[in-house]
């Protein structure tokens, strides 16, 4: 799924284990979900974008890809 979980991070002046730290799981764990290669929980996608003091839609891109 694409996000903009990178972009806030690096905007923040955050590493991947800071920010793997603030939300309770893994750097390898937001490393995959940078890399788009990992959909995020519910419960992690609502934290990363508390965390980001932003709304899930705005961190994540809900569109289904319909092909």
């Amino acid at each position: 799924m694409k996000n903009s979980v990178r972009e806030r991070r690096e905007e923040r002046g955050l590493s991947q284990a800071d920010l793997a730290d603030a939300v309770d799981v893994s750097r390898q764990t937001i490393n995959a979900i940078e890399r788009e290669r990992y959909d995020p929980s519910l419960e992690l996608a609502f934290k990363l974008a508390a965390h980001f003091d932003c709304r899930v839609e705005t961190l994540f891109d809900p569109t289904l890809n319909t092909n």
